[in-house]
């Protein structure tokens, strides 16, 4: 999967002294002598393996609280090097958590954005934040006239010309007007028609915040707004950028908004004085607003976790929409990424994927991978096969008590993952290539079998892409003559006791990779083995 993953989103454990999480499958505890640096140890190759899984455009993101943030921003820094790295805090609790001097209302997200490698000299980072959509009765409208500094005419020729407006809309773009002539007006009438140039009200020639080559682009964000004096051009603010704190929008469920609509036409059908309409919503609603904030991790968190897993005892899962609103900016226009997340634990970033497809028709994966331990010391629910697998079933198949959150249609591959002996003979790597199978398809996005010999397999996708298992190198004659029956892309995995890939065997064969899977698992386990 290297270079595969568009996000990883990771919640790994906080180490906060309590017994919540291990370091070679023993508990670390606030009285260690080391606790931060098992912390980090543990971290640290683990996000060294993750970088070189995501895509040149991919993007990171941990979610943190107080107790490790600032060191896991050092480790961030110094294994993303090649990324611009941005803290986030995150209001997901409101009530707050309670310490020695302050309440905790909030934890921290960070994000980990890669560079504009292409552009050395600014080292900027591209464009991969998708912004927010606002509401249209909150949609701004701005003049496009410039008024800031180097505003004028001539800081700009080509941001001088004029608007043409009829009825009140526009219908076309003039010409750039020469420096040696002048308009006689802001608003010049011709005939039916409006040129609007412009001219503030003090009558200086300023100019139009786009040039002429580029305002035709943004045609339908403006409008003609009637003035005093004549007309004004504006444009509306559709998309707003993110903040670096998210407090999150108060949710509202199909019977909170039936209920709010009623109660309040009555107070103001009954109220005229606006301070006693403003007082009667307020103490009717203020419980309901503070309590429902979208990010609330007890409210969308911890209940949606009981009613979708019975008997849970998850500590602290997340806001299924923090999850979400995380993740969606970066995969809004990839209806296809992929996601990751290698602390899975109750399954949340599952979810939060579900429900982006659910709401815009995408077919994005998720790969969750978690440890199949006790949640806690006292609880003998088991992670992965008591939490996170029952929750993602239930919202599969979906769940009468959230219906609108669940039922979302999906494949899902369960897997559990065994070690392997370190011992790496020959005979212990046919073992390797035989377990392996469900990671190459996996890995291939592979699973309809058409083809279930005892030394040739093969599957493919609804992509026409064809993966071919070989577990005999005496069967490649074979596959040789079965290549010409498919048509799409084939890629070829060959058991091989050396690193042979057989790229000079089927090198006239259009559309066709070969590769030795043996020797990448075997690297892979001694990376481990030494880890």
């Amino acid at each position: 999967m290297k270079k595969k993953i568009d996000v990883i989103y990771i919640d790994p454990p906080y180490n906060t002294g309590a017994q919540n999480w291990k370091y070679n499958n023993k508990y670390v505890d606030s009285n260690h002598n080391y606790p931060h640096s098992r912390w980090i140890q543990m971290m640290s190759s683990r996000l060294e393996v993750a970088k070189n899984l995501l895509k040149d455009d991919g993007v990171l993101i941990c979610a943190i609280d107080e107790n490790e943030l600032n060191r896991l921003g050092l480790l961030l820094e110094s294994i993303f090097r090649e990324y611009k790295i941005h803290p986030i805090a995150i209001v997901h609790n409101p009530r707050g958590k309670q310490g020695k001097n302050f309440k905790y209302t909030h934890e921290y997200a960070y994000f980990c954005i890669p560079k504009n490698i292409s552009d050395e000299e600014d080292n900027k980072e591209p464009k991969i934040m998708g912004d927010i959509k606002i509401d249209d009765e909150d949609i701004e409208w701005r003049s496009i006239r410039d008024a800031g500094t180097e505003s004028d005419r001539t800081d700009a020729k080509n941001c001088f010309y004029p608007i043409i407006v009829k009825n009140e809309k526009i219908i076309n773009f003039g010409e750039v007007l020469p420096l040696n002539k002048k308009p006689k007006t802001q608003t010049e009438k011709k005939g039916d028609e409006y040129y609007i140039w412009p001219i503030d009200t003090s009558g200086n020639e300023k100019k139009w915040t786009y040039a002429r080559q580029t305002i035709e682009s943004i045609k339908n964000l403006l409008r003609v707004k009637k003035t005093k004096n004549g007309y004004n051009i504006e444009k509306k603010k559709e998309y707003k950028t993110h903040k670096s704190v998210w407090t999150g929008p108060t949710v509202f469920d199909h019977d909170t908004i039936k209920e709010l609509r009623f109660d309040t036409e009555k107070i103001f059908s009954k109220k005229k004085d606006i301070n006693e309409i403003k007082k009667s919503i307020n103490e009717k609603f203020k419980n309901l607003l503070s309590v429902k904030a979208r990010y609330d991790a007890s409210e969308y968190g911890t209940k949606i976790n009981q009613k979708l897993v019975s008997n849970t005892n998850f500590p602290f899962p997340k806001s299924v929409y923090t999850v979400y609103d995380c993740i969606y900016p970066i995969v809004k226009n990839k209806k296809d990424a992929i996601i990751l997340d290698f602390f899975a634990g109750s399954g949340t970033t599952g979810h939060a994927v579900s429900l982006m497809n659910k709401n815009d028709g995408g077919e994005r994966q998720f790969i969750l991978c978690t440890n199949n331990e006790s949640n806690d010391a006292e609880n003998e629910n088991k992670i992965a096969i008591d939490e996170c697998y029952p929750k993602i079933k239930s919202i599969i198949e979906g769940n009468k008590k959230l219906p609108e959150i669940t039922g979302i249609k999906s494949n899902l591959k369960y897997y559990q993952i065994e070690h392997q002996s370190s011992e790496f003979t020959d005979s212990n790597k046919l073992k390797i290539f035989n377990n392996a199978l469900d990671m190459i398809l996996l890995k291939e996005n592979t699973f309809d079998k058409i083809l279930d010999e005892k030394n040739i397999k093969i599957y493919k996708n609804s992509k026409n892409f064809y993966t071919f298992i070989v577990k005999d190198e005496l069967e490649i004659e074979k596959i040789k003559k079965i290549i010409p029956k498919y048509t799409g892309k084939i890629k070829i995995y060959v058991f091989s006791i050396g690193n042979d890939n057989y790229e000079d065997v089927f090198y006239a064969y259009k559309d066709v990779e070969t590769t030795t899977f043996s020797q990448e698992i075997i690297n892979t386990y001694r990376n481990l083995f030494n880890d």
